[in-house]
């Protein structure tokens, strides 16, 4: 190939987003060796054909993949280096967490601090709350509290909450054994839905504060520490306090509402609309009325638009056959919550009509 058709190291250097000397070690090492290099000078030149794998080796590296798996991803076909990158992100993953749970058990010893109980519960119930919870965590940047699971305790109660904004949802748990005094911190989410499976198969689970988490105990399985979150929880009492009076309640068969949702065509946005004695959906344009769902209905009719990803999993993680919707006007906040227990509440944020449009 003639030298004007080929780039120095400099360029190919822009291009590919690599320095000199990585190109040069990448060069020695086999894994991206110039087309060409001058005899005389020793010089290096490139063709533009080279800058997709730089770039692909380049990407590879930056995420932590090592020399042997990188030469074996740029010489594989597409469905096995998609394979082998899976592969290598979900090992990075396991060491990351395991390093967590690491730091986290040096730190819970560091200064001699002792642990301090904050209540004792039943593992399989303790489960079940901590999923159902969860499904209202969400990863938002700059607010690592919403990740997580707010644990208030008291000499009454255990109340878990999650919130991604958009929804809330809080469970209340009678402990077996009460604290001694009173703690509330935001407990890492993802952490929790791993320690899930132990404290499932526990019939008792002790709950411990230690130094930037809490620790979990059970029996004879291996303790699970789980990392406090930095930030604020958001102030859920406040919104709770402010909520307003209810308008209209209605009560209806969960797996009813959750099937008429799921069939709901064009439903990115649905409106439930409420009047005596039944609840239909209607999809945002008003094309597609829904089916008529029996319910029980108290106060006046009315009709409530939400976004489907916030009504669905907000129905799907109540309790029992039943479900009661406790409507305040168009606008206001929901309250969803089981027909026959009260512990696990659910507050969803409706839309207004012309967002949908």
């Amino acid at each position: 190939m003639p030298k004007s058709e080929l780039m120095p190291i400099g360029a190919f250097a822009q291009h590919s987003g690599l320095t000199p000397s990585a190109l040069r070690f990448y060069a020695d090492s086999g894994l991206l060796p110039p087309a060409e290099t001058d005899p005389a000078s020793g010089y290096r030149y490139y063709s533009a054909d080279q800058v997709a794998r730089a770039t692909v080796l380049r990407r590879l590296r930056e995420i932590a993949m090592p020399l042997a798996a990188v030469e074996a991803v740029l010489g594989a076909g597409a469905d096995e280096a998609s394979r082998l990158v899976d592969e290598h992100v979900a090992k990075v993953v396991e060491d990351a967490a395991a390093a967590q749970q690491k730091a986290a058990a040096i730190k819970s010893v560091l200064g001699d601090i002792p642990a301090h109980l904050i209540a004792e519960l039943k593992g399989p119930v303790l489960a079940d709350a901590v999923e159902q919870v969860l499904t209202a965590a969400a990863d938002e940047p700059g607010l690592p509290a919403l990740a997580g699971l707010c644990i208030e305790a008291d000499h009454e109660a255990i109340t878990l909450t999650a919130t991604d904004r958009y929804r809330l949802t809080t469970r209340t748990l009678v402990p077996a054994r009460p604290p001694a005094q009173p703690w509330v911190g935001t407990v890492s989410g993802d952490e929790l839905r791993v320690a899930v499976a132990g404290i499932r198969r526990s019939a008792l689970v002790r709950l411990e504060a230690v130094p930037h988490g809490i620790r979990l105990r059970a029996g004879d399985r291996a303790d699970r520490l789980c990392r406090l979150l930095p930030g604020p929880f958001p102030d859920h009492r406040l919104m709770l306090a402010s909520l307003g009076g209810v308008t209209t309640r209605v009560t209806v068969a969960k797996e009813l509402l959750l099937r008429a949702l799921e069939e709901q065509p064009g439903g990115e946005r649905i409106a439930l609309h409420v009047a005596d004695h039944e609840v239909s959906m209607v999809s945002a344009d008003d094309a597609h009325p829904g089916v008529a769902l029996p319910a029980t209905v108290s106060g006046q009719a009315l009709r409530v638009w939400f976004e489907l990803t916030t009504l669905y999993p907000a129905v799907s993680s109540a309790i029992g056959p039943d479900v009661m919707l406790d409507l305040r006007g168009e606008g206001r906040p929901v309250t969803i919550r089981s027909a026959d227990r009260g512990d696990l509440t659910t507050l969803a944020m409706p839309i207004k009509h012309d967002h949908s449009a």
